[in-house]
């Protein structure tokens, strides 16, 4: 069973390999961030104002990693890894959770942080299973073009948590890019830190 892929230029001929990295080497780079910020935000070192700032970066990097993840991962799983749909509900249901427990932080002090940390960690694991699973049946030149679809729809994605809008094909590749103009715009005004790159290294 191929995995399916959106329109896209036809292969030139048998056995070419497309440029870019493979979406195995994007998520799971992304997942050992995501687990890098959490440890930042639960450990006892940080300044409240530093905090806040790594708190922003988790929020913006966990909904443009869950909009990927809902637009091609978790598609590209369910269609092409047998008996792999209970599995992708689970994930996607508590992928809206993670959004909303994000959405209803009241800032870095908040109590609930701990609680927005233990889902990331529980993500990483259940969507690291899922990879490795569609890892088993999807070719090399498969993986990689999906790698350059996750990455267009990152640079599209909402920064912010979005808990309400669509988390399935087609309605979220187009609600997601229009939804992340609009929080673009908010970040560029607010000078919000968005990028891991945009924080101090920790004890800076």
């Amino acid at each position: 069973m191929t995995v399916p892929l959106p329109p896209l230029p036809p292969v030139p001929e048998e056995g070419y390999r497309p440029g870019g990295p493979s979406v195995v080497d994007l998520v799971g780079r992304e997942h050992r961030q995501l687990l890098d910020l959490v440890d930042r935000v639960t450990g006892p070192d940080a300044a409240p104002q530093r905090l806040a700032e790594v708190v922003e970066v988790l929020t913006a990097v966990v909904s443009r990693h869950l909009s990927a993840e809902e637009q091609y991962l978790f598609p590209a799983v369910r269609a092409a890894v047998p008996g792999a749909a209970a599995a992708v509900d689970r994930e996607v249901g508590a992928a809206a959770e993670l959004l909303a427990a994000l959405k209803s932080l009241a800032g870095p002090a908040d109590p609930a942080l701990a609680d927005v940390a233990d889902r990331v960690r529980r993500h990483v694991a259940g969507t690291a299973a899922l990879l490795a699973s569609l890892r088993e049946v999807a070719t090399a030149a498969e993986l990689i073009r999906l790698g350059n679809r996750w990455e267009i729809a990152e640079e599209a994605a909402p920064t912010r948590p979005h808990p309400g809008t669509p988390a399935s094909p087609p309605w979220n590749r187009i609600v997601e890019p229009a939804v992340g103009v609009v929080d673009k715009v908010r970040d560029a005004v607010t000078g919000r830190p968005t990028y891991a790159s945009d924080l101090l290294p920790p004890g800076d």
